[in-house]
């Protein structure tokens, strides 16, 4: 199966609203290279589902180019731009058959008796639906149904597959197991896939990269480990997993690094951090810290004089199996989060009421700039 390396340019999209303007993309450009997994990551109304059905043919765009391998796809009809779609409805024909459903689209390309029934049989077997092909659609449980909408954007032969939330109707185990089925089949396909979810982890585990999208714009792109260990915004630390938001002030200092400071507190800024985030002194920013990043010490307990502290009492002690979440009250009322393994290798267990300390490397801590500061 071909690939396609797919660009996005400056992408607009428009709606006329009650008599006004709404901005549903903004401004969005990315590349989406051969083979690759790319997901759309955000909240919903952001722009992710608009702007996948701008590069299907679904939505005209306001303005902005979209090109496939150097082609000008805006002035290809929607019918030939030759991309599977998987929508978060099954969509499926009720009365018709599972071989019928997958055979549709390419009975309406006028492909030959013998060929359907080839590319059929081969794509049931791919998705391991051959036992089902003489079965109806409201036979089979959600997570065949998806896989049957699977095979009816595959079976002929698309350069680019796209999914608009097609887990969002399926149990929290069937979601977790179709990922991993779709995941695995778009590895063994090579093919270029667009994916549009608004669950963090379903895009963590499946993307090689991902978009996060924010009000019709972009907030950031990257892998998976990118978004998490080194997020570019609060929006991005705040949906992409937990995150205890340190706010305050920045303060510069010559050796590339810095400080944020809050009232009494000063918090040591690694270099790396420092000069991502390109602050100038007096700025307000936040230090991001995820949860299983912080150690818990006893009040009294010696800090290593390069790590980060603060002081905390535990409110809450939350049993989550392989491991415990605290939470805990900063003297100022913020709260903060940390989970802890329970092996004991990250130390003693907690009771609720302990006064503590919180303490991190300062490599652990992200600056960004606190737009609300």
């Amino acid at each position: 199966m071909a690939d396609a390396a797919l660009s996005v340019r400056n992408l607009t999209k428009e709606f006329a609203v009650s008599g006004a303007t709404v901005t549903a993309v903004d401004q969005v450009s990315f590349d989406v290279r051969g083979g690759e997994f790319f997901t759309m990551l955000g909240p919903s109304g952001c722009g992710k589902t608009t702007t996948l059905r701008v590069i299907a043919g679904l939505e005209d765009a306001t303005s902005g180019e979209i090109t496939v391998d150097g082609r000008d796809f805006m002035a290809v009809p929607p019918q030939r731009r030759n991309i599977g779609m998987v929508f978060q409805s099954y969509a499926l024909f009720p009365h018709l058959t599972i071989f019928e459903n997958v055979a549709y689209g390419l009975r309406l390309r006028g492909t030959g008796v013998d060929e359907i029934a080839r590319r059929v049989a081969a794509t049931l077997a791919l998705l391991q639906l051959e036992p089902y092909a003489m079965r109806y659609p409201a036979a089979l449980s959600g997570g065949q149904q998806q896989r049957v909408s699977i095979a009816r954007a595959l079976v002929y032969e698309p350069t680019m597959l796209l999914l608009d939330e097609p887990l969002a109707n399926l149990d929290a185990k069937l979601r977790g197991m179709m990922r991993e089925e779709i995941r695995a089949l778009q590895r063994r396909l090579g093919i270029t896939t667009l994916y549009v979810t608004h669950d963090q982890e379903e895009a963590l585990v499946m993307s090689d990269r991902i978009a996060i999208f924010n009000a019709g714009r972009i907030d950031q792109l990257g892998s998976g480990e990118d978004l998490y260990d080194r997020p570019a915004s609060l929006f991005v630390a705040d949906f992409i997993g937990e995150s205890n938001i340190l706010r305050g002030q920045y303060e510069r200092d010559g050796a590339g690094g810095g400080w944020l400071t809050r009232g009494s507190w000063r918090w040591r800024v690694g270099r790396a951090s420092a000069e991502r985030a390109a602050l100038d002194t007096g700025s307000p920013a936040a230090l991001v810290v995820r949860p299983e990043r912080i150690r818990i010490v006893g009040s009294n307990d010696q800090v290593p004089a390069e790590a980060n502290s603060v002081e905390a009492a535990i409110t809450d002690v939350l049993y989550l199996g392989s491991d415990r979440k605290y939470g805990l009250t900063l003297p100022d009322g913020q709260r903060a989060a940390v989970r802890q393994q329970r092996d004991g290798a990250a130390g003693r267990e907690w009771p609720s009421g302990e006064r503590v300390q919180l303490t991190w490397s300062i490599d652990d801590g992200v600056l960004v700039a606190d737009p609300t500061g």
